[in-house]
């Protein structure tokens, strides 16, 4: 098993890594909630056939008594209402402040059941259990948890953090190809932000056999940067920022697709390449980088543009995260392996982003 932990104080949870490890995560998720009666469990319609029944089974030998809400699976589930329906669910259940919620799926699950978790009761323990790889490297960890709304992606949501990460490579199995390398995109990011040799040992595995040869240093490596990270920046008003490369845009093509078009992961690839041909027309970026980025994109199967409405990118900017009045970070690689934020007026950010984006 390899084991990171997230020294936040007061807030520390360990992330979990090993094969075979959904069939254990009733003695794990015990260990750190000790006076757990119940476990509100929260999955999706793809999921749920596959290892609901297998982790259900892990949790009652571990002495808990469960319920499970199967969700729609897909971008669209991640909203109020459905917020709305698991709060009165687990208000059924008997759900009380010493229980706990585990989210066992991708991203939209993990982020809507934390949501749910963080909001319930004024705050209830929950438990990760990422099935995507995706999840496993991005999403699942750091404990930004969120809703949709008709303006964005995670506008309504909140930081709360987990009490325990558990990460099954064998889950990986099963996924598509397209999701799996999707997932992909996130993990060339971590390269990208943090890590130079690291992108040069992913861009030299663009097959899924090859990557998953080495998948328990990759999901390791992906959650040591990011653990790193949010131990620093916990509220995302500094460092934690670069994870966001590739972000801005990303999240106007995810809008532009209706959320089902283009998934996270594809958007994001998109939206990094954008990024790194910004940051090279602003003189921040090597010129050398936007096509090691490129081409590492284009071999794993994922897009390098996306077609967009420049309204659709123009709003996006505006509803950034990072924007504080009228500036925006933008989230730019010094070098390939560095990011930094580099504060812009809007309009200013716009005028070039027009630039690269249409030219």
């Amino acid at each position: 098993m390899k084991a990171l932990t997230v020294a936040l104080p007061g807030r520390e949870y360990d992330i979990l890594i090993e094969r075979g490890l959904l069939d254990a995560a009733g003695e794990h998720i015990r260990a750190v909630c000790p006076s757990a009666r119940r476990l509100f469990v929260i999955t999706d319609g793809n999921v749920a056939p596959l290892y609901l029944d297998r982790v259900e089974g892990s949790l009652k030998a571990a002495g808990f008594e469960t319920a499970a809400a199967v969700l729609p699976a897909g971008e669209e589930t991640k909203c109020g209402p459905m917020l709305l329906t698991l709060w009165e669910r687990m208000m059924e259940f008997g759900l009380t402040r010493t229980d706990g919620v585990v989210a066992l799926g991708g991203g939209v699950i993990g982020d809507l059941a934390g949501f749910a978790a963080a909001t319930i009761l004024r705050g209830v323990d929950f438990v990760q259990i990422p099935t995507t790889l995706l999840a496993q490297v991005d999403s699942s960890v750091g404990g930004k948890v969120a809703v949709d709304l008709d303006h964005g992606k995670n506008l309504a949501g909140a930081f709360w953090q987990p009490r325990l990460v558990l990460m099954d490579p064998d889950a990986l199995d099963t996924l598509p190809l397209p999701v799996f390398m999707a997932g992909m995109a996130e993990v060339l990011k971590y390269g990208c932000i943090w890590d130079g040799d690291f992108f040069e040992f992913l861009a030299a595995r663009p097959s899924r056999e090859a990557l998953m040869a080495d998948i328990e240093h990759i999901l390791y490596t992906c959650c040591d940067i990011k653990r790193q990270v949010v131990m620093e920046d916990e509220r995302d008003t500094g460092l934690r920022m670069i994870l966001n490369f590739g972000h801005t845009v990303g999240h106007a093509f995810e809008k532009a697709g209706h959320y089902t078009q283009w998934s996270h992961g594809e958007a994001v690839a998109a939206g990094m390449c954008v990024a790194a041909r910004l940051g090279a027309s602003l003189g921040v970026t090597p010129a050398d980088v936007p096509a090691k980025i490129e081409n590492a994109v284009a071999a794993l199967g994922l897009p390098t543009h996306i077609s967009c409405d420049w309204e659709t990118i123009v709003e996006a900017v505006g509803l950034d995260k990072k924007s504080a009045g009228s500036r925006i970070s933008l989230i730019l690689l010094e070098k390939m392996g560095r990011a930094v934020p580099v504060k812009m007026e809007k309009d200013a950010v716009l005028r070039t982003l027009e630039a690269v984006y249409k030219g």
